[in-house]
């Protein structure tokens, strides 16, 4: 697979609400070649106005109104870093899934080290190791040997943005730039697909949301929007229209 500079991740990709089914042979014949390595594009160093602040907490996950999910999640500091951490729980008719991520990131919103889990169909896990401009990979899938990958970008302002643990959405509100406002880009790994890419974000300011002033964020890929909505830092709702899927804050 070869990854053009300005590509973009499809909606799948970035917001996935259907169960992931983690196969061995689907999974390893997606992701490149070990030899290879993507450089992908990002804007300019976004400012460092927005802090993050400790936050817990659920979401309902929504799809055609009928509610197929949960999330809870818990950003806090950890010493002079931060730690996000999520798990969901997804049923489908062929049965539920869980996933679990723990994102580690310091006080700017880079990310140092990603881990998360998965059970259902398959079970897989992976570590991810964030060493300035690169992203390590060590992949383990049942029935499978470990599998290594790695990505190197041309800035370490990475969003990690994970298949159905949807709390990483209000890193991206510690990454913008809100002095600067405007569509910003930025590169983005979604660990769960061994995916790269990029998305463009841009503040569309205060909406009236079910009553409350919230801010919005549009996250954009090639091919979908998700409008994420924010009380101050924390993150209160998405939508996805494309997906006919909307997350809510209990």
């Amino acid at each position: 697979m070869t990854l053009k500079p300005d590509s973009s991740l499809s909606s799948q990709a970035i917001f996935l609400i259907a169960v992931m089914t983690v196969s061995a042979m689907t999974l390893i014949a997606t992701v490149p070649s070990r030899a290879q390595r993507h450089l992908i594009p990002v804007a300019a160093a976004a400012g460092l106005d927005s802090a993050f602040v400790a936050d817990k907490g659920k979401f309902r996950i929504m799809v055609s109104g009928q509610q197929v999910g949960k999330e809870e999640f818990e950003i806090a500091p950890s010493g002079n870093d931060w730690v996000a951490h999520g798990t969901s729980e997804i049923q489908n008719p062929k049965g539920s899934s869980r996933v679990s991520g723990t994102l580690n990131l310091k006080p700017d919103g880079v990310p140092a080290r990603y881990e998360w889990s998965t059970e259902g169909a398959k079970k897989a896990s992976s570590v991810i190791v964030f060493n300035g401009v690169d992203a390590n990979v060590e992949l383990h899938v049942d029935g499978a040997r470990p599998y290594s990958q790695k990505f190197t970008f041309n800035s370490p302002r990475i969003a990690v943005l994970d298949n159905n643990l949807y709390h990483q959405y209000a890193i991206l509100f510690r990454l913008y730039d809100w002095d600067k406002k405007g569509a910003q880009t930025f590169s983005v790994l979604v660990p769960q697909e061994v995916t790269p890419g990029s998305i463009t974000v841009e503040a569309l300011g205060k909406q009236d949301v079910g009553g409350a002033s919230l801010e919005e964020l549009r996250v954009k890929t090639e091919d979908n929007e998700i409008d994420a909505f924010f009380d101050g830092p924390k993150l209160m709702r998405l939508l996805a229209p494309g997906a006919n899927a909307e997350i809510i804050r209990e």
